[in-house]
């Protein structure tokens, strides 16, 4: 009986620590390698086939200039965010659905930090970058999503056109 209890033990303070690990991870870019993973609105970018950068502008009014960005199925492009404002801003691409589910996590866990290519987590008076391979056609959006933020409507769209036949 003892035995099962210290395994229960066990296992409850592995799967906590594991959970918390994503809350205490930072949104600042690492020193390691980008991980290649395709998403519906596409995969991290190489800098080196960057032709195109599009300078964001987020402020403390919670909007983003421009808030529609139209790219070419098969661009990479470097988002420059620019945080105009007095406050800590993001820049986070996604569908609307994977948005809304990363924001209700945010307001859950206001502390939370975390590092992924399709992101810029920015101090005021800063800029970051995200480097994106649009390899889909379609229509997706961008978004803050530090707490308030994107409920008071910081939010944008990207329409990727498909590729010139």
């Amino acid at each position: 009986m003892n035995t099962i209890k210290l395994i229960a033990t066990c296992a409850l303070w592995i799967s906590a620590s594991t959970s918390f690990a994503h809350e205490n991870a930072h949104h600042t870019a690492s020193n390691s390698p980008v991980v290649k993973e395709q998403k519906d609105w596409g995969i991290a970018g190489d800098a080196k086939a960057v032709r195109r950068t599009i300078t964001v502008r987020m402020t403390d009014d919670m909007r983003f200039a421009p808030n529609h960005i139209e790219v070419r199925e098969g661009d990479t492009v470097r988002l420059r965010a620019e945080n105009k404002g007095k406050v800590l801003h993001e820049i986070v691409i996604g569908t609307k659905a994977e948005l809304n589910q990363h924001a209700e996590m945010m307001k859950k866990h206001p502390g939370m930090e975390h590092d992924e290519p399709y992101m810029a987590h920015v101090a005021a008076a800063k800029t970051g970058d995200i480097v994106w391979h649009f390899n889909r056609a379609g229509s997706f959006d961008f978004a803050c999503l530090i707490p308030g933020h994107y409920q008071a409507g910081m939010t944008g769209t990207i329409t990727v056109l498909p590729r010139n036949p």
